[in-house]
């Protein structure tokens, strides 16, 4: 199977054309952070497949909510579980 790789503006805007976040300096502080999706080098060029940018935005989402009293909850337990 081929992959395709994306360079970080490339990758930015899959992730705003799909997902709505996800900008190029989102991109560049994760690299740093480790808050990034998972990528590769070409020398000093960063590639993404589509499929680590999925998998990055994808884990960025909550939980669907239908008020913002449910979203406050969700937070609270999802808070919860992650001291536990």
């Amino acid at each position: 199977m081929d992959q395709c790789f994306l360079r970080r503006r490339a990758a930015a805007h899959y992730l705003q054309t799909k997902y709505g976040f996800g900008s190029y300096p989102t991109l560049c502080k994760g690299v740093v952070t480790g808050d990034s999706p998972e990528y590769r080098k070409a020398g000093k060029i960063v590639l993404y497949t589509k499929e680590a940018l999925d998998a990055w935005a994808l884990s960025k989402l909550g939980a669907p909510v239908r008020s913002t009293s449910e979203a406050d909850s969700a937070r609270r337990a999802e808070a919860t579980h992650d001291d536990a």
